[in-house]
């Protein structure tokens, strides 16, 4: 690991530590390769293609919308009866309920002026394979009710479903079924509850929230630092939890990102492909370089979030996308991760 540019910073959080369960590692996929087995079982390795999925034909602007904001991940079981032709019912319906909510139980008229205006749209190339359902995606925008009709309106909430090289899931459920495994949401928690009830009381379906285990901490590091990514200065940073104090400690390891890169090359032997093995020297070689300097091992500790230019994510279920060329790359594994929970 000659070569590497450690930055250790210890961190102490005000409040307890949590520990989340872990559910398994990822298995192969597109475009990061996908495994032949049941979700959650440990592959030996993953097929990279020569090209990941990008959202080149989606609109600039939507596709920016989606970045370097941070989401908090959940898994959904199919929808019942949900229909892509009826985005704009669901839409009046849902800022009904929102508004009903907000007046405590009361009814709400279908279709009134309300301060709470909910759009629902078609993500039609956030998807993996043709088999996959087109996205969708929710968000809340705040007016007041003195306001004109016209007015700008602040978007306060958004959410949206997602299903990237699902075929495992879709292919075991009805055709009144469909498969929106991934849900992602940014803005007030308030609001992904209210949101989040409404579809699990109209299509009979259940949302969970999606912890990613440090084991698939592991894989994303490995492999989110094998991809290309142009003109890029930030440092990949794993994240640390020592366990076993009476108070909270994170250690931060940053490493520069071409040493990092530099690393992983002298340790990927198939282009195209990655293996366990090559996971698991990759993060010996980080942690030996670790405890060469300043005499931490850092086995001994929790691995919970990383950072690369590619995405970061955490163990509690947040990820921030960066770059919108491994999109649906990120997507497909948190996907599997989703599609793991629920099976």
């Amino acid at each position: 690991a000659a070569g590497l540019r450690p930055v250790p910073v210890m961190e102490s959080a005000d409040g307890a530590a949590r520990t989340l369960p872990s559910l398994g590692q990822l298995s192969r996929g597109r475009p990061f390769g996908r495994a032949h087995g049941l979700f959650g079982l440990s592959p030996s390795s993953r097929l990279l293609p020569p090209a990941p999925r990008s959202l080149e034909n989606t609109e600039p602007q939507r596709a920016a919308f989606l970045l370097r904001k941070q989401w908090t991940l959940y898994s959904v079981t199919p929808l019942y009866r949900f229909s892509p032709a009826r985005l704009g019912d669901y839409a009046r319906l849902l800022s009904a309920f929102i508004a009903a909510e907000k007046q405590k139980g009361l009814a709400v008229e279908v279709g009134v002026e309300l301060d709470i205006k909910v759009a629902v749209s078609s993500l039609p190339d956030l998807k993996g394979s043709d088999q996959d359902p087109a996205g969708i995606l929710v968000q809340l925008s705040l007016r007041s009710p003195a306001s004109r009709k016209n007015s700008e309106e602040k978007l306060v909430w958004s959410g949206w479903f997602c299903c990237v090289f699902g075929d495992d899931l879709s292919k075991n459920v009805t055709e009144d079924f469909t498969c929106l495994p991934l849900f992602l949401a940014n803005g007030a928690e308030s609001y992904t509850s209210i949101v989040g009830s409404w579809f699990q009381k109209t299509f009979d379906c259940c949302f969970r929230r999606l912890a990613i285990s440090p084991l698939s901490l592991s894989w994303m590091a490995a492999m989110w630092t094998g991809c290309k990514v142009d003109k890029t200065t930030s440092a990949m940073e794993l994240v640390f939890s020592v366990p076993c104090l009476p108070y909270p400690l994170d250690i931060s390891y940053a490493i520069h990102p071409e040493d990092a890169k530099a690393l992983w090359d002298t340790i990927q032997k198939t282009p195209g492909e990655i293996t366990q093995e090559e996971v698991n020297v990759f993060m010996d070689c980080l942690y030996s370089h670790f405890h060469r300097h300043f005499k931490i091992r850092l086995s001994a500790t929790k691995l919970v979030k990383v950072s690369t230019a590619v995405a970061s994510a955490h163990c509690d279920g947040i990820i921030k996308f960066l770059q919108s060329q491994y999109l649906t790359g990120v997507l497909m594994l948190l996907t599997e991760l989703a599609i793991s929970q629920i099976q």
